[in-house]
């Protein structure tokens, strides 16, 4: 895996991308996302990473412009996430999620030929996800005794 390009921020918000010694848009910087170009924006003093802030920056000016992904309902959701003992399980699902998502887009477009076998590997991925997660729920809000209670037991010896 090769280095992270460094983009420089400079207090007059101008964005200095150090791999081709050019100044750059944030439209720049949404073209290396989406071409899977690792990257690393500092800002050019303090040398703070500020790539977070920049991609929140370009996720903000999508959602201005055009359809946008986040509703008013889940925006809510989220910010009632913040701070909640959750919180942590709620940033891995996301991840997952998406790393999901963008996985089943990669082979829907591969499987075009075969629908049914697509929508049957796509669903046994969701099911797999939503177990992982369930567990993860169960295992920070039942600490020692998940495993206790989640055990398969023997129907035969089992009570009404």
């Amino acid at each position: 895996m090769t280095e992270p390009r460094i983009i420089k921020k400079y207090p007059n918000r101008r964005l200095y991308d150090t791999a081709i010694s050019s100044y750059i848009t944030l439209e720049d910087v949404k073209n290396l996302v989406k071409q899977h170009l690792p990257f690393s924006i500092q800002d050019a003093k303090t040398g703070e990473d500020l790539t977070r802030n920049i991609l929140l920056q370009i996720i903000l000016e999508q959602e201005e412009h055009g359809a946008p992904i986040f509703s008013s309902e889940v925006l809510t959701q989220l910010i009632r996430f913040y701070g909640d003992t959750l919180q942590g399980i709620v940033t891995s699902y996301f991840e997952r999620s998406l790393h999901l998502f963008a996985k089943q887009q990669e082979d829907f477009r591969g499987k075009m030929y075969n629908p049914l076998s697509l929508m049957t590997d796509i669903t046994e991925q969701n099911i797999k996800l939503w177990k992982d997660m369930q567990d993860s729920f169960f295992r920070a809000a039942l600490p020692g005794n998940f495993h206790d209670a989640t055990k398969h037991k023997d129907p035969k010896n089992s009570e009404p």
